[in-house]
């Protein structure tokens, strides 16, 4: 039998969003697959920020030279905007 459903994790201990219909004590193999549109909790998030902190840090002027040219390209498709 092969069943999907929802849990958090608490720990070691999955708190499931619904019964399982299997006995107790009745042994289960489990997959585990995170929901890849949950949020990060803080400590996550704040290990992204510091991996991205400063990425380009070091580019020279050609970043800022291709950023504006990026910036010019989007606004000569854009519609005016009627008030």
């Amino acid at each position: 039998m092969k069943t999907t459903l929802k849990g958090i994790v608490h720990g070691r201990i999955i708190e499931l969003s619904d019964s399982l219909g299997v006995p107790d004590g009745h042994q289960v193999d489990v997959t585990i697959e995170t929901d890849r549109f949950s949020s990060p909790t803080s400590d996550e998030a704040r290990a992204a920020l510091l991996r991205s902190a400063g990425a380009w840090a070091n580019e020279g002027p050609e970043l800022d030279e291709y950023l504006e040219w990026c910036r010019q390209q989007r606004k000569l498709d854009r519609p005016e905007i009627e008030p």
